[in-house]
């Protein structure tokens, strides 16, 4: 080889040398080649799993068609430029397999998701589902909450370099580092920044929740001032009365400068708060999730879609919270979860009103559950534990209480069985005129001092407490799956035989506490009117009826009511009939009532101005009917 061939090998190999040496690629470069090679893994790997499943087809076959195909990606660079387009900065992070991570105490068991950094269930430890089985009977299950995999809880990130402009949380994948009770998730960008989530699990029910955006400066939106949160949340069917839990799960939540409101429980609803909010809470029957913020979200919109009754969810929660942007791309937003029962008492301990999720009713019925009812039912627990036996001296209690009424409305009914005989007289003396019957009937119960609707105003005094009872057993969850005597949950209707059909308004159950309230209320109207004056009705028989029909009627009305109302209603029954017989047989002097009687009809009486009017009335009602009768 002559001298000028060697000095042209030289020159070409020092211009190879020098070429090599300064088309090296970058580190970013080397990163985004890393991507590349990992998504093609990716492709392979579900294309691989998704033929292999397929009866009939080979694998080595299938393997080399997926070679194929993902070569032919790779050679296209298409899985590199889908994902930098749609993650922008964040390309690498959205390829990955998800993991599940664990954080558990002694109440509660949360398992995370680390493609979202989210928690994909809470197992409560210390409560149970019931489910059905085949033959009816009611078994066991774990209680899980957050379950379901249509589930959202993704960040919507403003970066304007991918495509739509956002990049959603849920899509990525995070590296997780656990350390005890500490769970930290890292989603990490192209210049090292990240988007951080940790959870912290406090003893019991609380978990400590921290946002942390670093380094996005670069990225993020200039003109965004703030992101978004999305919340979905698909309420399992927890309890065996589905139409009770429908009817009090639902989106509550407290404006930071108001009281606590919640969407419709009934209906599907939405609402646009525009002002900040404190905690918004995704709640059943019973059991609650509450995201609550150190110090506040900026607005929010809330939608509650019922879902069908045939389904498997029973409503669909969302939740859009808006997270204001202060700080150029380095955001550290506090938060905490609460996620476990309605406990008055645990949800109160906070002082943000989170107690008010408790659905006890509001105005002054949910006043007497809060501050009457339930204190008394708690410390009557602490002393006894049986709620069976609770609700029989609640009732005692609230009997007791009542009883002044209770006597004046007996007195009353004495002194109009002491009056039947004359009544009676009236009614044979002017047995052809209805209207002078009455007036007479009028005068009577005027110059003896008796008054018809004086047993009605104590009825009336009560029936706040009924409503507010009414309200007070399926929202306290002291009562769920608490059995007394056949009932196996107090909260829920008690089943004491299942029909072979399903009887329309009625159900496939037969409530025995329902039929043993019927039963009683009929015993009890027949004896008290077996001591009063019918003609109080107006001698209409379909009124005089009326008050035994009720009772059936209430039967389907009250057989899907909860157990623990319709026990109270039961002993409530028996201890006015017991009331009463006491009261009228050995209390009150039924001669001492007609001596009085009779000094009253003795003394002088003025006529009020709205019993003239009254008697005015009648009188020109039976001038007109006099008037007809000529006519005719």
């Amino acid at each position: 080889m002559d001298k000028n061939s060697i000095i042209g090998i030289l020159i070409i190999f020092s211009l190879l040398m020098t070429y090599s040496y300064l088309n090296q690629p970058t580190e970013a470069e080397i990163a985004a080649e890393k991507a590349r090679r990992d998504s093609i893994a990716l492709v392979q790997q579900q294309q691989l799993e998704a033929v292999s499943e397929t009866p009939g087809i080979a694998t080595e076959d299938s393997a080399q068609d997926v070679t194929q195909v993902a070569t032919s990606i790779a050679d296209s660079n298409l899985i590199q430029q889908r994902y930098r387009s749609q993650f922008g900065p964040f390309a690498a992070a959205a390829t990955g397999n998800s993991e599940t991570v664990i954080l558990e105490n002694d109440f509660i068991k949360l398992a995370f998701n680390t493609k979202g950094g989210f928690i994909s269930s809470a197992t409560l430890k210390k409560y149970h589902k019931l489910i059905l089985d085949e033959e009816r009977k009611e078994q066991k299950v774990p209680l899980e909450l957050l379950e379901d995999e249509k589930n959202k809880f993704t960040y919507q990130i403003p970066i304007p370099s991918v495509g739509g402009g956002i990049v959603s949380t849920g899509d990525l994948y995070f590296t997780p580092s656990l350390k005890g009770n500490t769970l930290v998730l890292r989603a990490k960008a192209d210049n090292g920044g990240f988007i951080e989530q940790q959870y912290v699990l406090g003893e019991d029910y609380d978990v400590s929740y921290d946002l942390r955006l670093e380094g996005l400066g670069e990225y993020l939106d200039k003109d965004a001032e703030q992101f978004q949160l999305k919340w979905i949340n698909y309420l399992d069917k927890i309890e065996i009365n589905t139409s009770y839990e429908r009817m009090y799960s639902t989106v509550y939540y407290k404006p930071a400068a108001e009281g606590v409101d919640y969407c419709s429980c009934r209906s599907d609803d939405s609402e646009s708060l525009e002002e900040p909010v404190k905690w918004l809470s995704h709640a059943h029957q019973f059991f609650n999730t509450t995201l609550i913020a150190d110090e506040r979200f900026g607005p929010a919109t809330l939608a509650v879609t019922m879902l069908d009754e045939q389904s498997a969810d029973l409503k669909k929660l969302e939740s859009t919270i808006q997270i204001p942007l202060s700080n150029g791309g380095n955001e550290n937003i506090g938060m905490s979860l609460y996620i476990g029962p309605n406990e008055f008492k645990r949800l109160a301990a906070y002082d943000l009103s989170l107690e008010d999720i408790v659905p006890f009713g509001w105005s002054i019925f949910g006043t007497i559950n809060r501050w009457i009812i339930r204190p008394i039912f708690t410390f009557l627990t602490s002393l006894i534990g049986g709620a069976g036996i609770v609700i029989l001296l609640l009732t005692l209690l609230v009997k007791l209480a009542l009883y002044p009424l209770t006597y004046k409305m007996i007195y009353s009914q004495s002194k109009m069985a002491a009056l039947k005989p004359e009544i009676a007289k009236v009614r044979d003396r002017y047995k052809d005129d209805q209207q002078k019957q009455q007036m007479e009937t009028m005068k009577l119960y005027r110059e003896f001092g008796a008054n018809p609707l004086g047993g009605c105003f104590p009825i009336f005094l009560q029936m706040p407490i009924w409503f507010a009872l009414y309200r007070f057993f399926p929202a306290s969850i002291e009562f769920r799956q608490a059995s007394f005597l056949w009932a196996t949950d107090l909260s829920s209707y008690d089943v004491f035989t299942w029909l072979p059909f399903e009887v329309p308004f009625y159900g496939s159950h037969v409530s025995m506490f329902t039929l043993l309230w019927a039963a009683t209320t009929v015993i009890y109207t027949v004896y008290n009117s077996k001591q009063m004056d019918m003609s109080a009705m107006g001698n209409n028989p379909a009124m005089k009826y009326m008050q035994y029909f009720m009772p059936v009627m209430f039967l389907f009305f009250f057989n899907n009511f909860a157990a623990g109302l319709t026990t109270y209603l039961l002993f409530s029954n028996v201890l006015n009939i017991t009331q009463t017989f006491v009261t009228k047989n050995y209390i009150i002097n039924q001669e001492k009532i007609k001596e009085e009687m009779e000094v009253y009809r003795k003394k002088p009486k003025k006529k009020s101005g709205f019993t003239q009017r009254l008697e005015q009335a009648m009188k020109e009602q039976q001038r007109i009917a006099e008037e007809r009768k000529k006519n005719k």
